[in-house]
């Protein structure tokens, strides 16, 4: 089944190489290296030892596309490196660079006014391309050092909007119907949004009609990491409705309307009901820092954490392979002081239950005497039986 592709990267990127891939205002040195580095990167040629074998995905080469046009611009016009064979001796140069960015004082090309931003990115991107220059150069016998060794290719965790499970009612409330559903289908299941969410089909859910609810799959081809099956626990009533109500066929999306127009609506929605995001220039339809589709799956997670028994569940609901995404998505100054004790649990509240717990504990440990004793009292018994016993046998052999 074919993948949908909602921010269009193979489109872009084939587009792209069909103009001649054209590096604006790159030497013509510089620029053949880097089409070069891309076509391997598209078949998987010449990776590093420790990395994953095979093509990059179309996301990846278009996004390195950008990166290293962008830094080879910079290097270009601030450190006068015209070949990639320059820069061997330019190592300096390029820490320098990198603090500029941090320090937001390299303008970007793309958005006229705006500055650079997410230096590790650029970082990353120049170390990957770097590494692969030197095996190409080794393989024509020509050793070249690695100027990135001493790069710094980390960067500050981006911010999220946190919201609560009260704020999405908010949302709700004051939403239309078709993003109703959408909203809630979001935060229940914390999925990747748009590139999980846009591949979603009706066929993808199955309706339990023990328990009301539906369990969704999501596939692998369509999965960052891996494919899964979770229950849908808040939205699948909604969800159900909305299927029925647009006679939606198994093999439909579910989902269709656009990454960009549901940013641009959520944004606007939350910042008249929660208060998120702030107005720039008084614009009644510009908002910075907005809630969009990726603040869903943080404040998922955030939701699901103290739901769940255990980690590996949890792991598995988000499609995540390590436990230090937990922390990652569910990081929140302040979150723990706004857990409930009926949060906890359903019905009981957590000191209810400990108390119980405590209490059964203790009245097993009571019968645990008890039976002791009478283990022992019915020991003493045949202690003494058999004493009589053997009185009554000594007194009949005299």
């Amino acid at each position: 089944m074919t993948k949908f592709d909602p921010h269009g990267h193979e489109r872009s990127y084939r587009g792209w190489k069909a103009k001649g891939m054209p590096l604006e205002g790159v030497t013509e040195a510089n620029a053949a290296l880097i089409r070069q580095y891309l076509e391997d990167m598209e078949i998987g040629a010449n990776v590093g030892p420790g990395s994953k074998r095979g093509a990059r995905g179309w996301a990846r080469l278009r996004n390195v596309k950008s990166k290293l046009q962008s830094m080879t611009l910079e290097m270009q016009e601030s450190m006068h490196m015209y070949s990639w064979a320059d820069l061997e001796d330019k190592e300096r140069d390029l820490l320098l660079l990198v603090q500029r960015i941090r320090e937001g004082r390299v303008r970007s090309r793309r958005q006229p006014g705006e500055v650079l931003t997410a230096a590790g990115n650029f970082v990353k991107a120049l170390k990957s391309f770097w590494h692969w220059y030197q095996r190409v150069q080794r393989k024509q016998g020509r050793d070249v050092k690695d100027v990135t060794i001493d790069m710094d290719g980390r960067d500050a965790k981006p911010k999220f909007n946190y919201f609560t499970i009260d704020d999405l009612k908010k949302l709700y409330d004051a939403a239309k119907p078709d993003y109703r559903v959408l909203m809630m289908f979001l935060f229940d299941t914390g999925i990747r949004a748009p590139t999980e969410l846009m591949n979603v089909r009706v066929n993808d859910l199955e309706w339990s009609s023990k328990n009301k609810i539906y369990t969704l799959s999501i596939r692998e081809e369509t999965s960052k990491t891996f494919g899964r099956r979770i229950k849908l626990m808040l939205c699948s009533d909604l969800l159900r409705a909305h299927i029925e109500l647009r006679n939606l066929k198994p093999t439909d999306y579910i989902f269709t309307k656009t990454p960009q127009r549901v940013n641009q609506y959520l944004k606007r929605l939350a910042y008249k009901t929660i208060g998120i995001g702030t107005k720039v220039n008084n614009g009644e339809y510009d908002i910075k820092d907005g809630l969009t589709l990726y603040d869903f799956r943080h404040s998922s997670a955030c939701y699901w954490l103290i739901r769940y028994k255990s980690e590996s569940a949890l792991k598995y609901r988000f499609g995540w392979k390590k436990s230090d995404m937990i922390h990652y998505y569910t990081e929140l100054l302040g979150m723990h002081d706004t857990i409930q004790e009926d949060d906890l649990y359903v019905d009981v509240t957590k000191t209810e239950l400990e108390q119980q717990i405590s209490q059964k504990g203790k009245d097993i440990e009571l019968l645990q005497e008890q039976l002791k004793d009478q283990e022992q009292k019915m020991k003493d018994i045949m202690e003494l039986l058999k004493t009589l016993q053997l009185e009554k046998i000594a007194q009949e052999q005299r």
